[in-house]
């Protein structure tokens, strides 16, 4: 069976979340990812999906390296690893300062190194039950496990979008969570992901390429087009790593566009100014069959696991969800 995963949050209810991960379970999804944001604790809503579940792989998608302690981490990680059974992967990333700083009042910088940081400390703790480390961003005198966790190593993913973060993923994770991608995206990965694990003497081949690919679905093109220009808009108006990323995948016009008029307010004004050539290129939008062969690209163009992201949100919000994913099951 081909590999397909589901991303999940955006607006559904931590109930809402679990009764899509049991569908996409008896649907044949490899793998399910909960976000975070502003949608619920993605840990616990994890541990509910890992009790209700069997064979289903659960993952963050990501879990930010700057608002929970690296500790905290871990032992979050080892608790849903315990309750799924040895089901659970670690996906981390360095989220954004537009987020980081103003929403939780945390500082940001050098988001690269506190990542690689990050990573020694979850796993030195969770194979040796204690850490004592001083690092360039994180310093920890000592802590220590009460407890131990069902795996003494956890596979732990890396979002990236751009080179360097790209080549660290190679160096360091199992595996690379990709975000808004082309075609083009997973060859260009491919590539910079080899540079960094041959640098660590580590074979490319190990390490898992996915991607999150937001998606909408409907009986009627135009329909799902017209319910992903808002979710663009956001992400190219408000984070400005992705109003970079949809510049430089040939869209530096409308990225703009966007931006302009999504710092200035207007965030209908914004989403009218989405191309639908842009949700074409970056994301699955369109009829059922449209959405499957679209999935199917991707994995032709180099994505190891194409992770859908069905939109949710509002009343119909679960249904829409739940649809999704029954018109794209593997």
């Amino acid at each position: 069976m081909a590999r397909l995963g589901v991303a999940l949050g955006g607006g559904m209810s931590p109930v809402d979340i679990v009764d899509c991960v049991k569908l996409a379970e008896e649907l044949g999804y490899e793998s399910a990812w909960v976000v975070e944001g502003h949608g619920g604790d993605q840990f616990s809503i994890l541990t509910a999906c890992a009790v209700q579940t069997k064979r289903i792989l659960l993952g963050t998608s990501i879990s930010s390296i700057f608002v929970r302690s690296v500790p905290t981490i871990a032992m979050a990680a080892a608790c849903v690893d315990h309750f799924s059974n040895q089901r659970f992967i670690l996906g981390l990333g360095s989220s954004h300062k537009v987020q980081v700083e103003p929403e939780h009042g945390i500082p940001y910088g050098r988001p690269v190194q506190r990542l690689r940081e990050s990573v020694a400390i979850i796993r030195t703790l969770l194979r040796d039950g204690v850490v004592s480390y001083k690092g360039e961003t994180i310093s920890i005198e000592r802590f220590d496990l009460w407890f131990s966790p069902i795996r003494k190593e956890i596979p732990i993913y890396v979002s990236a979008v751009f080179p360097q973060m790209l080549e660290v993923c190679g160096e360091l994770a199992q595996g690379t969570i990709m975000v808004w991608s082309t075609l083009e995206s997973g060859r260009k990965a491919a590539e910079h992901i080899a540079i960094g694990a041959r640098r660590a003497g580590r074979q490319p081949e190990d390490i898992d390429l996915v991607s999150l690919l937001s998606c909408s679905v409907s009986s009627n093109r135009q329909e799902a087009f017209e319910r992903m220009r808002p979710a663009v808009a956001f992400y190219a108006g408000f984070f400005p790593r992705y109003s970079r990323l949809m510049a430089e995948s040939g869209f530096p016009e409308a990225a703009q566009a966007i931006r302009t008029a999504w710092q200035k307010g207007d965030r209908e004004g914004a989403a009218k100014l989405v191309p639908d050539e842009l949700i074409q290129a970056l994301g699955i939008a369109g009829t059922p069959t449209e959405c499957r062969e679209r999935i199917e690209a991707y994995r032709r163009a180099g994505i190891a696991l194409p992770i859908i992201f069905p939109l949710g949100g509002g009343p119909d919000g679960k249904q829409r969800v739940m649809d999704a994913l029954r018109a794209c099951a593997p």
